[in-house]
């Protein structure tokens, strides 16, 4: 989904490959599940790591929000996929409640 995401939106850019540079940063954001390292126990399957985690907080999304404002191409790629991973989180957290 992160390269479709990118294809949709850098495809007409200048840099011909920069849909799929975004895409590949768009993975690397799946990084932000290292602040789960943080918490006791490590994988909790019955947790919602959305307001658990420090890079899964509300503070943590305004930031991300903020981040499609700066002028760079591979900064709102980090912002879209940081927003990315938040929501399909907060997909499984739904997904718990049923």
């Amino acid at each position: 989904m992160p390269f479709l995401i990118c294809w949709i939106i850098w495809r007409r850019d200048n840099d011909p490959q920069r849909w799929w540079k975004a895409g590949l940063i768009m993975l690397a954001t799946m990084l932000i599940d290292l602040d789960h390292l943080l918490a006791t126990p490590i994988f909790d399957p019955n947790r919602c790591s959305i307001g658990f985690h420090p890079l899964h907080s509300i503070w943590a999304a305004i930031l991300y929000l903020a981040l499609l404002w700066v002028p760079r191409w591979w900064v709102r790629a980090i912002a879209l996929g940081c927003l990315w991973h938040l929501m399909t989180d907060g997909g499984d957290c739904l997904m718990m409640m049923i």
